[in-house]
Parts: structure tokens; sequence; C-alpha cells
């Protein structure tokens, strides 16, 4: 049985990862947004370290929060100017988003509660990975290993860097 410490820990957790995902998406001024982007960030590594996946949490923070949110900031700087609100969008289908939205919480919603039976059976009890096993998961090439979605990554963030010089240079 967990503690109450650490369920009001993960409590906080999540707490604060929903709410700074949900200012990332509302706020109007886009630095403000990558900076909650990166709390949020931030967040999903204390949760890994608190399940403890300490090399998970570790690269959260080096490769998303410290990657991609530098390459988010650096691209806005260079493409916007910081200080600007953006604009309010005024879309006619507003109730086709809603009912979009509310329609994938249902969806949700039944993934989570289909699974809940599985909460209350004792689950065997799990090790952490090595470190060649994890690195053969990420770059093997057999099934279920992650070497092409990797390469296709570093393809997207290359042509995101030559983006950004393209635009720079324009100005």
């Amino acid at each position: 049985m967990e503690s109450v410490g650490s369920i009001i820990i993960y409590l906080i957790i999540a707490l604060s990862i929903i709410v700074f995902s949900v200012l990332t998406v509302t706020t109007r001024k886009i630095l403000r947004a990558a900076t909650y982007l990166l709390f949020t960030l931030f967040a999903t590594a204390a949760l890994y370290f608190k399940l403890d996946y300490e090399f998970l949490g570790s690269v959260q923070i080096a490769v998303y929060a410290g990657g991609i949110v530098v390459l988010f900031v650096f691209s806005i700087l260079l493409t916007t100017k910081p200080g600007d609100n953006s604009e309010k969008l005024a879309s006619r289908s507003r109730s086709l988003g809603l009912i979009g939205a509310v329609a994938m919480a249902g969806v949700a919603a039944w993934a989570l509660c289909s699974r809940c039976a599985d909460l209350f059976t004792a689950l065997p009890s799990m090790q952490n990975p090595t470190m060649h096993q994890i690195g053969t998961a990420m770059l093997g090439t057999g099934y279920g290993q992650y070497l092409l979605p990797f390469e296709a990554i570093s393809v997207l963030l290359l042509a995101c860097i030559i983006g950004g010089i393209v635009v720079a240079r324009k100005r």
C-alpha cells in the first residue's frame, strides 16, 4: 500500500501538469506558452523520478526541457516579436471543435475506466531496465524497437533548424 505522502506528491505533480498544460494552450503570449511548456515537461520529469525511472526522467529534462524548448524559444525569437499578443481566433466551427473535444474526452475516459479492473489485481514486481536494454529498445531495428522513428525525428529537427535559418536570413 502506498503512503499518504506519496499519493499527495503524485496529486501535486499531476495537478501541475494539468494546470501548466492548460496555460500553455490558452495564453496569448507565445513566449509565456513556451515557458509553461517547460514547466509541464519538468513536472513530467518529476513524475518519472517519482516512479523510480531515473534515466527516463533525466532524458526528459535533457532532451525535451533542455533541447526542444530552447529550439522553440529560438524559433519564436527569430520569427516574431516576443511581446506581441497573438490574434484572437475567430472560428465559425467552434461547436464542431467542442463536439470533437467532448468525444475525445469520452474516449479517454472509457480507455481509463476499462483498465480500472487491473488496478485491483496483484501485479508482478517489476525491475528497472538496464542501459543495454534501453539502448537496444531505442535503437534496434526489430519489432517494437524505435530506430526508424528516432531517425525520422532527427530529420524533422534538422528541417526545423534549416527552416529557422531560412526565415532569419530573409529578414
